[in-house]
């Protein structure tokens, strides 16, 4: 019988690292699709989008970093192993190929187990279809690669591996282009978030008008007459700016409140936006770039007099 050649702390290294950015590559390669297909393909239960974003841009920090580097390991390993052919059957190298492969095949099954389930119980739908269909396309590669690979006698002999590596990458990176497309740039982020501090400072100022009508059955005359110390409550300003915002008291019941806003709220869950459809705050909060403001009128009769 022969026997495997022995492994080498370096061989343990580059082995180690090649798989486990590999399995956090596909990993976060399945969870930026499954996430733009529940954007584009909402589920009506649903109705926020925000985790999905956050898991998006998480997502897209793994594959930038890890996927570059499971591009250089391979390529190391593959010099080492054209250097020396008879790194090709080192044992670390074998034992961690063909537990990639027990892997996949169990996603393969466990996902045609799944969607054969889901079809019986007629409960297909487009986004379970297609989270179905990326599953299998991502395990059938891996597997079909690497079962290429231990098989193959040479395969530093075979552009297969360098053809592969290049289709990959692409594929990655036009992924990870795609979730800018989602989330925006940096800049746009930044400025989305921003704007979300602006409402929810305006919400709370809302709530603190409506609670000092309530005790006092009159509109403040400034913002200033809300801030109280016992309950620890300090007027908030513009998170970028540190402005005031502003308020009008129209007449008795009737009140404004205005900020400056950055970018203009969308309702569009496609959108980068932190809104939703059908969600009542968000609707109670659109806005346009720029100057907006939102003017309240309070029910009496649903505020009376606090004893």
């Amino acid at each position: 019988m022969k026997t495997l050649p022995r492994s080498t702390a370096r061989d343990v290294f580059s082995h180690l690292l090649a798989i486990a950015t590999l399995y956090v590559g596909v990993i976060s390669f399945t969870t930026l699709c499954f996430q733009y297909i529940n954007v584009k393909f909402p589920d009506l239960l649903n109705l926020y989008y925000s985790g999905a974003l956050d898991t998006i841009r998480q997502a897209m920090a793994a594959l930038i970093v890890v996927w570059p580097v499971f591009i250089l390991m391979s390529w190391f390993i593959q010099r080492d192993i054209k250097a020396d052919p008879d790194k090709h059957n080192v044992g670390i190298r074998k034992w961690l190929l063909y537990l990639t492969l027990f892997v996949t095949s169990i996603t393969i099954i466990v996902d045609l187990v799944t969607l054969i389930n889901y079809f019986l119980n007629g409960e297909i739908t487009t986004r379970f279809i297609l989270k179905v269909l990326v599953v299998l396309a991502v395990a059938i590669t891996v597997f079909w690669y690497y079962l290429w690979d231990l098989r193959t006698e040479a395969p530093w002999k075979s552009k297969l591996p360098k053809v592969t590596a290049v289709l990959t990458s692409v594929v990655v990176v036009g992924t990870i282009l795609l979730g800018f497309m989602f989330v925006g740039s940096p800049m746009e982020q930044r400025q989305l978030r921003i704007d979300g501090q602006r409402v929810t400072d305006l919400s709370s100022l809302q709530g603190g008008i409506v609670d000092y009508y309530s005790r006092k059955q009159v509109l403040p005359k400034s913002l200033s007459e809300l801030s109280d110390p016992l309950t620890y409550f300090v007027v908030p300003v513009d998170p970028e700016t540190g402005a005031a915002y502003e308020y009008v008291a129209k007449d008795k019941y009737t009140f404004e409140l205005c900020a400056n806003f950055a970018k203009e709220s969308d309702v569009d869950p496609a959108t980068t936006r932190p809104y939703v459809v059908n969600d009542p705050y968000s609707q109670n909060w659109l806005h346009s770039a720029g100057r907006a403001c939102f003017e309240r009128t309070i029910d009496p009769e649903q505020y009376p007099p606090l004893k």
